[in-house]
């Protein structure tokens, strides 16, 4: 499997699940409005984008 085709599909997990933490993280600090939610889960989302490919490249060598 190509390595952009792996980046994608584990970015799609990866990215739901870091968008998630940023969005538990803003709500435990107290960031109730959509604004704060919006930007907290799109921060994490983007934040998945290297390390997808980090991990990606990482299989990639083990097979």
């Amino acid at each position: 499997m190509p390595t952009t085709t792996l980046t994608l599909i584990l970015h799609i997990f990866v990215g739901s699940t870091l968008a998630g933490v940023g969005v538990i993280a803003a709500l435990t600090m107290g960031y109730t409005s959509v604004t704060a939610i919006l930007v907290s889960a799109g921060a994490g989302f983007l934040a998945a984008a290297p390390l997808s490919w980090y991990i990606a490249r990482r299989i990639a060598r083990q097979g």
